[in-house]
């Protein structure tokens, strides 16, 4: 390995600028992460129209790689879950996995009760694809682990731009999950999050933009892109005390364990 990986990103139009063609703005940001290092990215679904957006990005041409998922986020657990069960069972050559998907208890945008079922849909769609599992946890983590034993943890499976603790990152691994690390590490008021890197095992250790959102410092306030992939996953490598080479390469080993996608 000698790139970074963005485990998980929003390079769909609408995030990026709103007014753009989709190849032109996506094009544009990826250009720049791949003169940044990175050569490989995921594009996460948030619902349908998200998420055939992803699979599109993925026809992008040029020298960073691009796979997607594409899911249902709790923010919209209304939405009806069939379109989401369609798209993924049609199959995409770039398909990786199911998600964003699961409980927001911060936000709440959705009714809990709506959240838990939707997210117990695509986990079992994740068992029966045999895809990666992308998991949206805030302040939720009870409930996150009872829907999880109830349905089974699929095989693979990361919790995305984790914010928790040290108790709540020892439950997502005790279960099998994997733990992608974003910007918000470098923020702050961050202290807790530090804590729970810390007890991650670099096997089990991803790092991600979840751009547009969430820049790390220096650029916090600024819209995120995967060029800044890098910054996440030095400040990582710093705080566990190992080499950013080493945090690079195995970040991207993992990250292309998870979601079954060539390593090189």
């Amino acid at each position: 390995m000698s790139h970074w990986t963005d485990a998980h990103c929003h390079l769909q139009d609408r995030f990026l600028s709103g007014d753009a063609e989709v190849v032109g703005d996506a094009l544009e940001v990826l250009t720049r992460a791949s003169e940044a290092g990175v050569n490989r990215v995921v594009v996460i679904g948030t619902e349908i129209t998200t998420s055939k957006e992803a699979l599109a990005i993925t026809q992008i041409g040029g020298p960073v790689d691009i796979y997607a998922t594409v899911g249902l986020h709790p923010h919209s657990a209304l939405d009806p879950i069939e379109p989401i069960v369609e798209l993924a069972q049609a199959g995409h050559p770039k398909l990786v996995g199911i998600g964003e998907c699961g409980l927001d208890y911060y936000y709440e945008h959705s009714p809990r009760d709506a959240q838990r079922r939707a997210f117990a849909t695509q986990i079992q769609l994740a068992h029966v694809l045999d895809l990666a599992l992308v998991i949206h946890a805030r302040d939720a983590f009870d409930d996150l682990f009872d829907v999880l034993r109830s349905e089974g943890v699929p095989a693979r499976t990361v919790i995305h731009c984790f914010t928790g603790n040290p108790d709540e990152v020892q439950g997502c691994l005790e279960l099998g999950c994997d733990i992608s690390i974003s910007g918000v590490v470098t923020f702050k008021n961050a202290a807790l999050l530090r804590e729970a890197v810390l007890m991650v095992p670099l096997e089990r250790l991803h790092v991600e933009t979840d751009a547009p959102f969430l820049a790390p410092v220096p650029y916090r306030g600024k819209k995120n892109e995967p060029a800044y992939v890098s910054v996440v996953g030095e400040f990582v490598a710093e705080l566990r005390g190992e080499s950013f080479t080493e945090v690079r390469d195995a970040t991207a080993s993992n990250t292309a364990r998870l979601f079954q996608i060539p390593s090189a």
